[in-house]
């Protein structure tokens, strides 16, 4: 029996996905962390559930998850595997900026190939949240932009087919344009960088030298400090991956408990678990709610993040001195802590997770 055909038996649509997440990545997640081979099978399970098309609107033949939905998703997928989370949401914001385009002709060629060709797409711009002077620039020719400068940054290189570019055009504005994956005389990325977790999925950096960008493969044009304001939007939605790695942590103190019979730690786990659905439920609640404000979204965001950090040390401290192993899942859902803490990392996220390690 296929797993499209095990997973049909199931009503809820989360049910479904966890059923796979269970059966088909949990036996394999230390090795889906280190092996990109294993990272490609799992991705392939998504894939073969259309779970890539989550953020395509139906009238496209894509799923069109409703936004709470989608978000669920990730946390889920981060429970299981991190490196799996963090590689499909790579392909999902390009999705989704492509979906938002104002650019017709582009998401005509584009989004028929990402639903029936499952073509895969990355992101490349986050360094145009960086102050001073840009590290990639786009000026202004005949029939599109001359690209040069390095993008310090690239999640799934041999993963990805294209890869969605940030740079910066003369008068400031940002330019996002879509680039193949590949190398070129134009186009050179480096070997796939030595991480401290999600080792997996292939980040490199790239560097750009004439590169032409047709303008018909432009995503978007934005005012400079655009993504500045777009991260305020968005500041809460990467905490249900955070809530997710908070959860395999507990489920790892939890599993644990039983096996060593110790009250305390049954106790660690109540406390622990009690905040993290106090914290679930605010987070969900806030999602639905439209006219919640910024400061309220981060520090609700700060309060995962610090869950998620205490939820991983105390999966390796009740673990003890086995979780020394690399080898051990509390190594890594620790090591995954730390990568969800930095995850879209802005100086309003650092300024506030500084203040809690600081005072509380």
């Amino acid at each position: 029996m296929s797993i499209c055909e095990k997973i049909n038996n199931l009503e809820n649509f989360l049910d479904k996905i966890e059923f796979y997440l269970q059966e088909f990545v949990t036996p394999f997640a230390l090795e889906i962390d280190q092996s990109p081979d294993a990272l490609k099978k799992a991705l392939d399970g998504l894939i073969e559930l259309s779970l890539l098309s989550s953020r395509i609107p139906q009238s496209w033949g894509g799923l069109e998850l409703n936004t709470e939905t989608f978000y669920l998703l990730q946390q889920l997928l981060s429970q299981y595997s991190g490196a799996l989370a963090f590689l499909q949401l790579q392909h999902q914001g390009a999705v989704n900026a492509i979906v938002k385009s104002e650019n017709e002709a582009l998401k005509q060629n584009y989004l028929p190939k990402i639903i029936e060709e499952n073509l895969l797409c990355g992101l490349g711009f986050s360094q145009l949240r960086r102050q001073g002077q840009p590290m990639i620039t786009a000026t202004p020719i005949q029939g599109g932009y001359e690209i040069t400068g390095n993008i310090p940054w690239i999640t799934g290189f041999d993963f990805f087919d294209i890869f969605i570019l940030g740079a910066t055009l003369p008068d400031g504005q940002e330019i996002r344009g879509i680039v193949p994956f590949t190398l070129s005389s134009q186009v050179r990325f480096s070997e796939p960088m030595k991480l401290g977790a999600m080792q997996s999925t292939n980040t490199v950096t790239a560097t750009f030298e004439n590169y032409f960008l047709p303008e018909n493969n432009v995503v978007s044009l934005a005012q400079p400090g655009d993504i500045h304001n777009n991260d305020k939007k968005v500041v809460l939605y990467p905490s249900f991956l955070v809530l997710g790695c908070a959860k395999a942590g507990l489920n790892i103190v939890e599993t644990t408990g039983q096996k060593k019979q110790l009250d305390f730690i049954q106790e660690a786990y109540n406390h622990l678990n009690e905040e993290w659905q106090i914290c679930h439920n605010k987070i969900r609640k806030a999602i639905n709610i439209e006219s919640r404000s910024f400061e309220e979204d981060l520090q609700l965001r700060v309060w995962s993040i610090n869950l998620a950090q205490r939820c991983a040390t105390a999966a390796l401290t009740v673990s003890s001195g086995a979780a020394n192993y690399d080898s051990h899942p509390a190594q890594r859902v620790y090591k995954e802590a730390l990568v969800f803490s930095v995850f879209a990392q802005t100086t309003d996220i650092m300024k506030a997770s500084l203040e809690q390690v600081m005072y509380n």
